[in-house]
């Protein structure tokens, strides 16, 4: 979306000034457009430098005709404020008469952001107050008590009551509340087993005998050999580890709802109208038996 933001400068140095920003701050210079107006009223014709079409835009092309063909300045603004904004067009127009003017062609609202920052900066005059200035337009509303019939000086003894109101804004932060360490580590204790062990034990037993030897006996009546071995059970330990148990570690979030109470305060007017009875008026102004006031407030 392209905007046109306009500055109006006092002189032609203050708006090439303002030019030299506007590239440095990376605006191209075909979007930039430096008009000088000398002493121009609101019927005149836009002299000074000799301009270019270089933007092809319509504000490009009002400022090209102006220049060529000597239409009025006012033909420039109308091209921007639209028929109705008439008085806008028409207090441009009389400041613009008396300065130079910058024209600024942006693509966002970002840029023509950027762009009316740095005109600001540069000098770019307030429309409003150079036309007060002037003497064509009228002061704003200074939200004070004035009086209707004298003139635009503020009375003496003037106040400004201030009306102020506490608003409760309610966020949340995360606290730390507590948690759980889980840690382990090796114990050793001592465990006992009872185990019956079986042993043989060899045993020699010698009987004497009287009888006659038998066929047998003399058979074996020879040189020979007897073994028998012993046997005895011992005590065998080994260990087997068993996983017996897990632990996990997580987290359960809930939510629960909170009601925050707070106060907040705020100024309350009262207005009270004074009688002539119950406070003596002091007036300056001669020829004034009642003074019509009015209270008006400007956000």
């Amino acid at each position: 979306m392209a905007l046109t933001v306009i500055g109006v400068f006092d002189n032609a140095s203050q708006a090439q000034s303002a030019l030299e920003q506007l590239v440095s701050a990376g605006f191209a210079r075909t979007s930039v457009d430096v008009s000088t107006t000398t002493n121009l009223g609101s019927d005149s014709t836009l002299t000074g430098d000799t301009h270019q079409n270089t933007t092809g835009t319509r504000t490009d092309e009002f400022l090209d005709e102006a220049k060529d063909t000597g239409s009025s300045i006012g033909s420039f603004f109308s091209s921007l404020f639209g028929d109705d904004s008439q008085d806008d067009r028409d207090k441009y127009t009389r400041v613009a008469a008396k300065g130079s003017i910058v024209t600024v062609h942006a693509q966002s609202e970002e840029e023509a952001g950027k762009a009316a920052d740095i005109l600001d900066e540069a000098g770019a005059v307030d429309i409003d107050e150079k036309d007060v200035e002037y003497g064509y337009g009228s002061a704003p509303a200074s939200g004070v008590l004035t009086d209707t019939t004298s003139t635009d000086q503020p009375l003496e003894g003037d106040q400004t009551l201030k009306v102020i109101e506490e608003n409760l804004q309610v966020g949340k932060r995360t606290v730390e509340t507590g948690g759980v360490r889980v840690r382990s580590r090796i114990i050793a204790k001592p465990v006992e087993e009872h185990v019956r062990l079986r042993e043989e034990r060899v045993t020699v037993q010698r009987n004497p005998v009287n009888r006659p030897a038998t066929s047998a006996d003399l058979d074996a009546f020879q040189e020979g050999q007897i073994e028998l071995t012993q046997h005895a059970e011992v005590p065998v330990v080994a260990k087997t580890a068993q996983v017996v148990e897990e632990i996990s570690i997580g987290k359960a979030v809930s939510e629960r709802e909170e009601v925050i109470r707070d106060t907040v305060r705020s100024t309350e007017v009262d207005v009270e109208n004074l009688t002539a009875t119950d406070q003596p008026r002091q007036s300056t102004q001669t020829g004034l038996d009642d003074e019509e006031v009015t209270y008006s407030t400007q956000k």
